[in-house]
C-alpha cells in the first residue's frame, strides 16, 4: 500500500522538476513527435527529477546519520519510529522509481522513448508530460490493468 504523503511528494517532486525546465519550452503537437527538442526535454525532464530523488534520499541519509531516536516517552518514540518507517518505504519506491527513470533515459538514447511497448504507437505528449516514465499508452496500460485484475481474481 502507498501512503498518502508518499503520493504527493512524488507528485510535487514532479511537479518542481517540470517547472524547472519547461521555462522557455514545453512539447507541443503542433510539432514533429519525438523531434529533438521533444526529446532533449524530456532528458532534462527525466535528469531534473532524478536528481531531486536523489537529494531528498541525501537528506534523510543525513538525518540517519544524526543517530537514533531519542525519546523519552514511549508514544512520542513509537511515533518517530513509525514516521522513520514511512521516510524509509518513501526512499525504497523513489529508488525503484530512479531506475525506471534510467530506463527512460535509456530509451531516449535508443530512439524508442515515447513509443508504446505494447503497440509501437506514440504515447502520446499529454501522457508523457504527466508520467515522463510512462511505457504503454493510456489503451495498452488499460488493457495490462484488466488482464491484471482479472488473473488477482482468479
Amino acid at each position: 500500500m502507498v501512503h498518502a504523503t508518499t503520493v504527493v511528494e512524488d507528485i510535487d517532486i514532479l511537479a518542481k522538476a517540470r517547472k524547472a525546465v519547461s521555462e522557455d519550452y514545453k512539447p507541443s503537437d503542433d510539432e514533429e513527435y519525438m523531434s529533438e527538442k521533444q526529446q532533449e526535454f524530456f532528458r532534462s525532464l527525466l535528469k531534473e527529477w532524478k536528481n531531486s530523488i536523489l537529494d531528498a534520499a541525501k537528506g534523510t541519509l543525513r538525518q540517519l546519520q544524526d543517530g537514533p531516536i531519542q525519546e523519552a516517552d514511549m508514544n512520542d518514540r513509537a511515533s518517530s519510529e513509525t514516521e522513520w518507517g514511512l521516510e524509509l518505504r518513501t526512499r525504497d519506491r523513489q529508488r525503484k522509481l530512479v531506475s525506471k527513470i534510467d530506463s527512460a533515459l535509456r530509451r531516449i538514447d535508443q530512439g524508442e522513448y515515447g513509443y508504446c511497448e505494447v503497440t509501437g504507437e506514440p504515447i502520446g505528449l499529454g501522457r508523457l508530460i504527466a508520467r515522463p516514465i510512462a511505457t504503454m499508452s493510456v489503451e495498452a496500460q488499460e488493457q495490462h490493468e484488466r488482464r491484471e485484475k482479472i488473473s488477482r481474481d482468479d
